[in-house]
């Protein structure tokens, strides 16, 4: 139960979502369009899928298409219509009205219609139904009384039964149907529409009624192909998104750096803005080329290059995309931006978002859409992206091309939406092209915010640290010139930095030569001192004892004569 009535799912991708859980169950809905806009597809995948998924058996009728036609058509997208006949999930019932053999008489009605499908709702205890289509069922009612009476009688019928019930029409002059009754008594009207704009075609659905719930009233862009009818809520995405401190690697570990605690935050939108040739097609691969290394799924939308030429030209930069692709890892969608409308673009890359599931989406290039519409058309189609992609906390990689050399602005005016900003030019110094990146923001990021030049080769990318000279930063030749120069100098200033410390050296030798003679002749004189001390020494004591010696002779000598 949802919004106080019950839903009966229809399995539709998308519309359920936009409808807050399907068609109201029990009551009649009117699909209402012109040809070839996709009746006949929504009530017959809205009755596959209550068959198969919601174990709700049904019934489809049928005025103008054999059973068998039904089957074929409704195969080709994938559906086995056929099993479900064998199993007693679906019946068509096949009911020819030729208005030529019938004659409208006093009380005419369609009793004996309403008995061959009560036997019919009873066989396989159908729940839901679909009429395809009304105005074939009362091309034999002339008269309006009559006419309206029994549309009346067949919605009412549908009720008491307890059917949730598909009514398709063809569109009216100035009304919804033919008849302009259905919709009036109809509990939900849809509308489907199909139109071409520029020689480009485009589906869009619209609830124009639904008694009883809320429900989306913008006009919504669907699809019908392989995998069948969807639609796409877009309009319902806003700014609850999550945000993430993840980090993630642009493949460019020099880039990575710029930012502090490197790399760019998961889930975020990244814009790779510059003239041509200078670089954006090569960063994003690399950002989707790091994502696959790091086992995720990358989806990367081409408008300008096919898949294989994208894969061939970064192989000149020593990116290897294809190991990425045959494991399954990167997938590739290329289509020229002309051949849909905006909301078919919008519709097929949602499609293909919700069916890889990615961490990372690349879109090269955003501006190839400024000529497929108005620029207020554009930005709204790609904020819906940008906004979808925040809501399912996949990062997006947004290439641009610019007009004008550093152009801070995009045509789309998506720049200020971004939450990563890389500028990249192109100069043209000493009659050569070198490029430069420019980090121009990071939301939420401390990044540097010096101009690095951007150099390609068959080894990968680097970012060149900035070369300041005298007259500002250089590149290119004038950096490699430079820094020759300037390792010559240093070069120079290094042999004769050598040369003064040899002469040092040499100074140091001499010196230390004679400090060695003079400390030689020192010890010299130091030892001829010594013997002179010596002798002088021997000579003193000598001498001291010659005194002695004449003292002692004097003494005995004065004894001597005494005594006599």
């Amino acid at each position: 139960m949802t919004d106080g009535i019950a839903k009966a799912r229809t399995g539709i991708s998308g519309f359920d979502e936009l409808t807050l859980g399907g068609l109201p169950a029990g009551r009649p809905t009117l699909v209402c369009g012109s040809a070839g806009c996709g009746k006949t597809l929504f009530a017959t995948t809205f009755l596959i899928n209550g068959a198969r998924d919601e174990d709700e058996p049904g019934i489809f009728v049928t005025f103008e298409e054999r059973p068998v036609d039904i089957v074929a058509n409704v195969r080709s997208l994938g559906f086995a219509m056929g099993d479900l006949i064998e199993r007693k999930k679906i019946l068509i019932e096949h009911v020819a009205i030729d208005p030529a053999e019938l004659a409208e008489v006093g009380d005419y009605d369609l009793e004996a219609l309403f008995l061959r499908l009560e036997l019919a709702v009873d066989e396989i205890g159908a729940k839901r139904i679909v009429f395809d289509t009304i105005e074939s069922l009362f091309s034999a009612f002339q008269n309006p009384a009559i006419l309206r009476a029994e549309i009346r009688r067949l919605f009412d019928w549908c009720k008491e039964k307890g059917l949730t019930a598909v009514i398709t029409g063809e569109r009216g002059d100035g009304a919804l149907t033919r008849q302009g009754l259905e919709e009036y008594v109809s509990d939900c009207v849809i509308l489907l529409d199909h139109r071409v704009h520029n020689q480009v075609s485009t589906r869009r659905l619209r609830i124009v009624k639904y008694r009883g719930t809320a429900h989306g009233t913008n006009e919504y862009p669907f699809l019908i192909g392989e995998d069948g009818f969807s639609v796409l809520p877009v309009s319902s995405l806003g700014l609850g998104h999550k945000v993430y401190d993840e980090r993630i690697s642009s493949g460019i570990a020099d880039l990575d750096a710029m930012l502090a605690g490197g790399g760019f935050h998961r889930g975020s939108s990244i814009l790779l803005s510059g003239v041509a040739g200078s670089g954006k097609s090569s960063i994003s691969a690399s950002f989707a080329a790091a994502t696959c290394a790091a086992g995720e799924r990358a989806l990367y939308f081409s408008f300008e290059e096919s898949a294989q030429q994208t894969v061939r030209n970064m192989r000149s930069i020593g990116l290897d995309l294809q190991p990425h692709i045959d494991a399954g890892l990167l997938h590739t969608v290329a289509s020229r931006p002309t051949f849909y409308s905006l909301e078919m673009h919008l519709a097929l890359m949602l499609r293909e978002v919700q069916r890889v599931r990615p961490a990372l989406v690349v879109l090269d290039p955003i501006s190839a859409f400024i000529d497929s519409g108005e620029q207020l058309e554009v930005q709204a189609m790609l904020l819906r992206m940008i906004d979808h992609l925040k809501s399912e906390g996949i990062t997006g990689v947004f290439t641009h091309l610019a007009h004008s050399q550093g152009e801070a602005k995009t045509d789309a005016g998506l720049s200020s939406l971004m939450d990563a900003w890389i500028l990249l030019l192109n100069r043209e110094t000493n009659g050569e092209f070198n490029r430069e990146l420019y980090l121009l923001k990071a939301r939420g990021i401390a990044h540097s915010n010096q101009v690095r030049e951007f150099v390609m080769s068959d080894r990968g990318i680097r970012l060149v640290p900035p070369y300041l000279g005298a007259n500002g930063a250089l590149t290119g030749s004038a950096r490699r010139f430079e820094e020759a120069r300037e390792r010559r100098e240093e070069q120079a200033r290094m042999a004769e930095a050598a040369q003064r410390r040899e002469l040092v050296a040499q100074r140091r030798r001499r010196t230390e030569a004679q400090i060695e003679a003079l400390r030689a002749d020192l010890a010299a004189d130091e030892m001829e001192l010594h013997s002179l001390s010596e002798q002088e020494a021997d000579h003193i004591r000598q001498a001291e004892a010659d005194r002695a010696a004449m003292a002692s002779g004097r003494g005995a000598a004065t004894g001597t004569r005494d005594d006599r």
